[in-house]
């Protein structure tokens, strides 16, 4: 039975990477309430040994053998210290064994309790460290179950060998969005909790670093380093802006975001839904910067106001719609991308 015990802790240890030490540590303490359920006067004179090579468990009480014993928590009779050590003698510290098998009903299922507690911990402790790493990374899982009365989704992700299930909650979800379950999704971490019942992996599908993620991993330049996503703006499955720079003179950021055909841009359109995605180029003079922002409408003029945090925007009377966008969203989200507040005026105002 022991050597099946150590085949058992090994086998926990490759399967679920919980360390061996920490698993023994933990069999001694569930050993310890286990002989204390039955021995609740006993002091703290236990030692138990996990032998790996012998593959052996044994418990032990270290009494003091005395001629008459007054205390038999902490001393043993002489006579019965010579029948565990011939050699045994007054003042000795003798090592009494313990039969484990003798303990009662009540204290084994709390030495089970121990041990299923301390691989709990250690399993949280192994996720949490894991996706504590995937922070403001995407992570792909699968949709294991909707809730219909709120719309929380709940999705099963992994990170290298490490499953968890977090909930996606319904102002994080893609409003345009229809999910089923059993559907393969790519989710952003945008953060990792360490609550009373486990980690807690809160991910979002409406987050801009979503947008910035999948341009990471579709366009090569950006993983490299050579074209710099600088801001980012989205109204998620309606619109996204981003502003794109490139440190080499000749690499077209944008040419490089929308790829051969639109290949590139247009995988990421499908992943989120058909969201449309405008790119432009980031320019570090802001009336550029502005200019660019309310694309596709044309731009006649930009005024920055002395505050420098404002600007009056001229745009031709044909493209004061198209410069403002439905319900306002293209010179809102102008707006959030540039970090400036932009009044639109048509020429003929102006």
């Amino acid at each position: 039975m022991n050597a099946d015990f150590f085949s058992a802790i090994e086998d926990i240890e490759k399967e679920k990477g919980i360390n061996r030490e920490y698993m023994y540590d933990k069999i001694r303490q569930a050993m310890l309430a286990a002989f204390r359920k039955d021995n609740p006067d006993c002091a703290d004179n236990i030692e138990i040994i996990l032998d790996e090579s012998k593959k052996r468990i044994e418990m032990f009480i270290n009494k003091t053998a005395v001629d008459s014993v007054e205390d038999p928590n902490l001393e043993i009779d002489i006579e019965a210290a010579k029948k565990i050590t011939k050699r045994a003698k007054v003042g000795d510290t003798i090592m009494v064994p313990v039969e484990t098998k003798k303990f009662g009903h009540n204290a084994a299922h709390a030495a089970k309790q121990v041990i299923i507690q301390g691989i709990r911990e250690a399993e949280r402790g192994l996720i949490y460290e894991e996706f504590t790493s995937k922070e403001h990374e995407i992570l792909t899982g699968v949709v294991s179950r909707i809730e219909p009365r709120t719309g929380s989704v709940s999705i099963r992700i992994s990170s290298n060998s490490e499953f968890t299930e977090a909930m996606l909650a319904p102002h994080e979800r893609i409003k345009t969005e229809v999910l089923t379950e059993g559907d393969r999704i790519k989710v952003y971490v945008v953060e990792v909790r360490n609550s009373t019942k486990g980690p807690q992996v809160l991910i979002s599908r409406t987050h801009p670093g979503l947008v910035k993620r999948l341009f990471e991993l579709e366009v090569p330049e950006i993983f490299e380093g050579t074209v710099e996503i600088k801001s980012i703006a989205r109204e998620a499955g309606s619109r996204t802006k981003m502003a794109v720079w490139s440190n080499d003179p000749n690499v077209d950021p944008i040419g490089s975001c929308v790829g051969p055909k639109g290949a590139r841009v247009a995988e990421i359109v499908d992943e989120l839904g058909g969201e449309k995605i405008d790119i432009i180029n980031y320019s570090d003079i802001p009336e550029k910067y502005i200019a660019a922002a309310l694309a596709p409408s044309e731009v006649v003029s930009v005024t920055m106001f002395e505050d420098g945090k404002s600007c009056r925007v001229i745009v031709p009377d044909s493209q004061l719609s198209l410069a403002i966008g439905k319900e306002g969203q293209n010179a809102r989200l102008a707006a959030k991308l540039t970090g400036f507040k932009i009044d639109i005026k048509p020429e003929s105002e102006a």
